[in-house]
């Protein structure tokens, strides 16, 4: 699961909360230097293919590098692979993730053929890295990508993979003044830079790709969830995921002001709660909730609400891949890197903690939305 659906109990101990390092975090970091140091001196010999270096024809099978547990991180590969279907439409693709999350995200990609999983711990699990490094170099491909440019993991197995052409979205050396902030868009401005063909295009969106029973039952499942009066013409159903890790988490009394700003004139908006892993309302069970532990289940429930909205975090991410309308609160994390598109999806800055701020923002939005 999303780490920011993890339970918001997060007790430290003394040590840590004045900020000393317990010792097994000494030996970690430790390790991970010592892991650095060895990529470091291996994988300076890939050479990632060059600015129109990818041919147009030819590129049939293809590995794409994501060894990330978390969802977010694993839907913000989603448009990589719809671009690649764009530029190669009969191309099959392999997938490296970590976790389930690759399977959840990629279950409505045809061209997705097998997904393996690097463990998030690689030195404490060496023999099914080395098991999956081996089943890895059993195949040859003629594209390899390391979609999340720059972790160390990724670059290893770029590295090792059997690869005609080889792709690192990493940042170049050279800046590149036309790289987009955005971490969905990246692999895809180094995929159109490498393709040697015309690429332009519109920016794909992260899409899950529901069918049309997944989205059928996530209607039928929101309207148990909100009961009588069912939904009528001028209701605007807003579901609220009011969990997330760390500063990025909000109170209960934040959400109650924020929702209560949040009515419109002349519509009868209905709120749902999407309930966290650890199962405990955060909005102390006030207003309708759904739960569930089936990513793409709960993302069906989302896609039939009107209006998503949450702290960024991967369920945000999920809200967005949806296709439902979603705005996201940033108040940590960068915008620019994260924030929701397409669809009509917009970031809120809040990092003024305001939840009158946020509420008029939304309510702009939505009133330009109906009255259009």
């Amino acid at each position: 699961m999303p780490a920011s659906d993890r339970s918001p109990s997060n007790p430290q101990t003394p040590a840590m909360a004045a900020g000393a390092e317990p010792f097994h975090g000494h030996l970690h970091g430790r390790r991970r230097r010592l892991v650095r140091r060895v990529l470091d001196r291996l994988l300076g010999r890939v050479a990632s293919v060059g600015l129109k270096g990818l041919p147009v024809t030819g590129i049939h099978r293809v590995l794409v590098l994501r060894p990330n547990h978390r969802l977010g991180n694993m839907l913000l590969v989603a448009p990589l692979l719809a671009e690649l279907e764009r530029l190669y439409p009969g191309a099959e693709v392999d997938i490296v993730g970590a976790g389930q999350a690759a399977a959840t995200v990629f279950a409505g990609y045809p061209t997705v053929r097998a997904i393996e999983n690097l463990h998030q711990r690689i030195v404490r699990h060496l023999p099914a890295t080395f098991a999956l490094l081996n089943r890895l170099r059993k195949n040859t491909y003629d594209l390899a990508i390391d979609a999340g440019g720059g972790s160390q993991s990724g670059r290893l197995l770029l590295a090792l993979s059997r690869a005609r052409y080889k792709l690192d979205c990493a940042e170049s050396s050279t800046p590149d003044p036309s790289r987009p902030r955005h971490l969905a868009q990246r692999p895809v401005h180094a995929l159109r830079r490498a393709y040697a063909g015309d690429a332009t295009g519109a920016w794909p969106v992260m899409d899950l790709r529901l069918d049309d029973h997944e989205r059928m039952r996530g209607r039928h499942l929101l309207l148990k969830v909100l009961g009588a009066p069912a939904p009528g013409p001028v209701t605007l159903v807003v579901a609220i995921f009011a969990n997330a890790t760390g500063p990025k988490r909000q109170g209960t009394e934040w959400w109650n002001t924020f929702i209560g700003a949040l009515e419109l004139p002349g519509r009868d908006t209905r709120i749902v709660e999407i309930v966290a892993a650890h199962a405990v309302s955060q909005l102390q069970s006030r207003h309708a909730t759904f739960y569930s532990r089936d990513l793409r289940k709960m993302a069906a429930v989302i896609a039939a609400a009107d209006v998503f909205i949450s702290a960024d975090c991967g369920v945000m991410h999920l809200a967005v891949a949806s296709g439902v309308r979603t705005f996201g609160l940033f108040s940590v994390t960068d915008a620019g890197k994260y924030a929701p598109y397409g669809n009509g999806s917009a970031a809120i800055d809040n990092r003024s903690g305001d939840p009158l701020a946020a509420a008029r923002f939304i309510r702009a939005n939505l009133m330009g939305l109906l009255n259009a």
